[in-house]
């Protein structure tokens, strides 16, 4: 699963990497966070938690011109999909990834995968791989943090879908804080080496397919393919220090490869060799 990922570009970024047309994270959300989020939402954030907002590209009718071309528009969303018969939005935290094997036949994912498909642009991603070898103080596997990242250093864009849930104590329908946006990541498995350190990925479009994939004129039919494994190869990792476990934690800092001499019981993903010392 993807848990954490890095959102470093600020929002003139993403407008030219992922060839916005309309710039809409200006525009007033609605966040289901219970204190301001930091670093604020739309600003480069290193270690980005779910439940936080974040910038998803997307294809759609400017809200005013219904009958206008779609536009692609680049907006802040609630990481944690809430679907729209959703009671309320507690359950957002269970919902940040949608399998993408079983994703047209679960109730909370199948209308969003047929019209509201996203991307969600990051630097990378983090994932913990449990020891083969070492134990924490508990005995339980010990935890180590990598980053993975696209090899080509290019930005990776993941393949999203988007919801819109109304509150249902709101007065006003047309207040845009009446209103929840959130997205899901979808999710394959983990490719070979990949697989070393978890059994799931993040599903990382090619730039070729984003438009297709974003076509809210194309029927979920028409981009299952997209959901299959790709080509393995393209992603590059290494581990990371452990302080990436807080959400508190953040900044650029959190990318450094972590020294050989803090790895404990590390399997490598490249080699299947234990790195570091095991206690």
């Amino acid at each position: 699963m993807c848990g954490r990922y890095a959102a470093t570009a600020n929002p003139d970024e993403l407008v030219l990497a992922l060839e916005i047309e309309s710039d809409r994270t200006g525009d007033a959300t609605r966040s289901i966070l219970a204190t301001p989020q930091e670093p604020p939402a739309g600003t480069p954030d290193y270690n980005l938690a779910p439940t936080k907002q974040a910038p998803v590209a997307m294809t759609r009718a400017p809200r005013a011109e219904p009958d206008a071309d779609p536009q692609r528009q680049l907006r802040l969303l609630t990481w944690g999909l809430v679907p729209s018969w959703a009671k309320d939005t507690r359950g957002a935290p269970r919902m940040i990834n949608a399998r993408a094997e079983s994703v047209l036949a679960k109730p909370a994912f199948r209308r969003a995968a047929e019209s509201r498909r996203c991307l969600v642009p990051a630097a990378g991603w983090y994932e913990w791989q449990r020891s083969p070898r070492a134990v924490d103080a508990k005995g339980a596997p010990r935890k180590q943090p990598f980053f993975i990242s696209r090899a080509d250093q290019a930005l990776c864009a993941f393949a999203g879908l988007y919801e819109f849930w109304r509150d249902p104590a709101a007065a006003d329908p047309d207040n845009p804080l009446a209103w929840v946006v959130s997205f899901t990541i979808l999710t394959i498995a983990a490719e070979p080496g990949l697989d070393r350190i978890h059994d799931r990925q993040p599903l990382v479009l090619e730039r070729a397919d984003w438009a297709r994939w974003l076509d809210p004129g194309r029927r979920a039919e028409e981009v299952i393919d997209l959901l299959g494994e790709a080509a393995p190869g393209r992603f590059a990792a290494y581990p990371v220090s452990r302080a990436v476990s807080s959400n508190r934690a953040n900044g650029p800092r959190l990318l450094d490869p972590a020294p050989v001499e803090e790895l404990i019981g590390v399997l490598d993903p490249v080699t299947g060799e234990i790195i570091g010392c095991v206690r």
